[in-house]
């Protein structure tokens, strides 16, 4: 089996440059309240080779540090770290195999998104911000048993349906979030929660007026491509 020791000089820099920036997000899914205790996870692929960083198995948030970060290929293999990878490696290796543009995957049981996970009800879009960040409602992925890629391939046969979204609610789980990297991931498990909390207060007002999906093609076109620094 492969150790990091196999890789070139080119691979090594920039997993220490990715457990950095890992360990760095985690601290950020403890300040938007998106986890509790060694819940969740956050994970970077690589773009020198096909591995990946992942936070380790049930370690505390703020005992995490770089070189507790675990680095393993796309099938989930060990290949540098001294604790055990997180039980979502299966299905992070999973969704980074099929999804060649994802470099970045997020796992939290943020509380107002997991409860609609819990309903197994997709988060209607009524929001702008949705339109923007979503491309339309945040869907609902399937049951699947935690410890192997089930997850995952729930994950991506979700997505592939709504290629605009990068969040899926695993029911009775959580949110599953995507991105070009790990950041842009956390940012959408941060998006996520916050629609998921404001549609929820909708809901208690009698239900949210639901965007026009021509208006919402037109919301993410603009986000996508006029939106921000470019």
């Amino acid at each position: 089996m492969a150790t990091l020791a196999d890789f070139g000089p080119e691979v090594r820099a920039e997993v220490k440059q990715v457990r950095e920036q890992v360990a760095t997000l985690h601290e950020q899914l403890i300040k938007w309240n998106l986890v509790v205790w060694t819940a969740g996870n956050v994970s970077q692929r690589l773009h020198t080779a096909d591995l990946m960083v992942i936070k380790p198995s049930g370690v505390r948030y703020e005992y995490l540090t770089p070189a507790s970060m675990v680095v393993t290929d796309l099938e989930g293999n060990l290949v540098d770290g001294t604790e055990a990878p997180s039980s979502d490696t299966a299905s992070h290796a999973y969704i980074y195999r099929n999804m060649p543009g994802v470099y970045g995957v997020v796992h939290t049981h943020s509380t107002y998104a997991t409860a609609w996970a819990a309903a197994g009800r997709d988060i209607p879009c009524g929001l702008t911000m949705m339109g923007d960040e979503f491309g339309g409602p945040v869907p609902v992925g399937p049951f699947r048993l935690i410890g192997s890629e089930e997850i995952g391939k729930g994950v991506v046969e979700t997505l592939r349906k709504y290629p605009h979204s990068p969040a899926v609610l695993m029911r009775n789980h959580g949110p599953f979030t995507i991105g070009k990297d790990a950041e842009a991931a956390v940012k959408a498990a941060a998006m996520t929660e916050e629609v998921a909390h404001t549609m929820w207060a909708a809901e208690q007002l009698g239900g949210a007026m639901e965007i026009a999906p021509e208006d919402i093609a037109k919301l993410n076109d603009r986000y996508t491509n006029v939106y921000g620094q470019h």
